[in-house]
């Protein structure tokens, strides 16, 4: 089983150049063991299967699982929804997604992190087709009634059950092991059926990955005079988090850093300040260390080192400079 990233695939992917044929997509967010994901690619054989998870553990059970029924409708990707969908997957591609009982991420601190708030819904709306269908399964009431209403006010989505929601749903075809745990407890489970409708939605286009950034200036400076006078420093601008952290020396090269987090992506990159002695230069660039993507926030962090090498010294000048302005 090839193991997949939403950090190293192409952005957005070619689904059917990587399953080996066009298929309507079903896709599973935050798959777990991989129970329900199984039952998905063995009850669709004729669609391709996806599955996100960022537990590493998860993913080894479900990969095994997987192997050993010798699937070949089913991938896994270690990503989260919010960088899946923005940058994976093409508006309206999508025919079904299934959330089975996601973290509530009760806590005000950790509202961010959950997964049933307007702008991830509208997003998973603008990547089904239209006629596709959102699943969703809670056992807390709590986030039965919160999703019941962001569904509710979602223009793009028809409920296709009687009622906002039902404690039962046999077709589902299976029992998963937390279902089934909630159930043995006593907990009630909620189950959400939507249909996207053909009303004009937001499609959000694939954030793609820019080209990498590049800074070539002449300084009178050599690297023990940046080192002496570089320090970590945190930069938010708008939902853009960046901290420079660590920066090392070497003979011909620095390296520094940087923590970078985004709406859809975080991301922990390494710029090197590399000298061309020969022409006089140093440049700036982003090292290869951890497959990076080039994104918006990465170029402006990149900018941002940048502004500071040029501010060391007054003789600094810069050359040639390949960013995101």
């Amino acid at each position: 089983m090839q193991k997949l990233s939403g950090q190293q695939l192409p952005w957005p992917v070619d689904w059917a150049a990587l399953f080996g044929a066009a298929r309507p997509l079903i896709l599973e967010i935050g798959f777990g063991h991989g129970q329900y994901l199984v039952h998905l690619a063995q009850r669709h054989p004729d669609s391709n299967v996806i599955g996100l998870e960022v537990a590493s553990r998860c993913l080894q059970a479900a990969e095994g699982a997987v192997e050993r029924l010798r699937l070949t409708n089913v991938r896994m990707i270690h990503a989260t929804a919010e960088m899946a969908l923005r940058h994976l997957f093409e508006p309206e591609t999508i025919s079904q997604i299934h959330i089975n009982f996601p973290d509530p991420w009760f806590k005000q601190k950790h509202g961010h992190r959950r997964l049933m708030q307007r702008d991830t819904l509208d997003t998973l709306v603008s990547r089904l087709v239209p006629g596709g269908m959102l699943y969703l399964a809670t056992d807390i009431y709590e986030y039965a009634a919160m999703s019941s209403e962001l569904l509710a006010g979602t223009p793009g989505l028809n409920n296709t059950l009687a009622t906002p929601w039902v404690t039962m749903m046999p077709e589902r075809g299976i029992t998963t092991r937390y279902e089934a745990k909630a159930l043995k407890l006593g907990e009630t489970c909620h189950y959400f059926a939507h249909q996207r409708n053909m009303r004009p939605v937001s499609l959000f286009p694939v954030i793609e990955e820019l080209s990498m950034p590049h800074i070539v200036f002449q300084t009178p400076l050599d690297f023990n005079a940046m080192m002496a006078q570089y320090k970590q420093l945190d930069h938010i601008e708008g939902e853009t988090i960046i901290r420079f952290l660590n920066a090392y020396q070497g003979r011909s090269a620095l390296l520094l850093e940087a923590y970078i987090k985004e709406p859809t992506i975080e991301q922990r990159v390494a710029f090197l300040v590399a000298s061309r002695p020969e022409a006089g230069e140093f440049t700036l660039k982003l090292s290869s260390l951890g497959h990076p993507r080039p994104t918006a926030g990465v170029h402006r962090a990149a900018a941002l080192l940048g502004d500071w090498l040029v501010g060391l010294h007054p003789e600094t000048r810069v050359l040639a400079r390949k960013l995101l302005e």
